[in-house]
């Protein structure tokens, strides 16, 4: 069983920041890619940033520049740096994980309930 625990959503201010933190527990698993989706009312889930257990990042166009991805492996934490934001950047976040077990090459996508940003202007 994983369990995905967000932190750090709120209200800001257009300009200000927020970091956003993502544990996941589940000793049995290995979590190759840990990241977040986000979602406006009205719109479609899109993908924002993922991270690889190497270290390796993508990140939404949107968002290049302003937000950053980061992992602490030991802990099964992945956190999102958000610099700069914009009004668009409102939405839910939803922390996303791909697992395997460390007993073979099957594949678990896990998702958080969500957590709540939103950007005033």
């Amino acid at each position: 069983q994983v369990q995905l625990v967000e932190s750090g959503g709120g209200l800001v201010q257009a300009g200000g920041s927020l970091r956003l933190s993502c544990a996941a527990s589940g000793s049995a698993f290995i979590f190759n890619v840990m990241g977040w989706y986000r979602q406006a009312p009205g719109n479609q889930r899109e993908l924002v940033t993922t991270i690889t257990s190497g270290g390796s990042t993508n990140y939404a166009d949107s968002v290049k520049g302003r937000f950053t991805i980061s992992r602490d492996n030991a802990k099964n934490t992945v956190y999102l740096q958000m610099n700069s934001l914009k009004p668009e950047d409102t939405a839910v976040y939803y922390c996303y994980t791909r697992a395997t077990r460390r007993t073979g090459p099957v594949e678990y996508i896990n998702w958080g309930q969500g957590t709540q940003v939103t950007v005033s202007s």
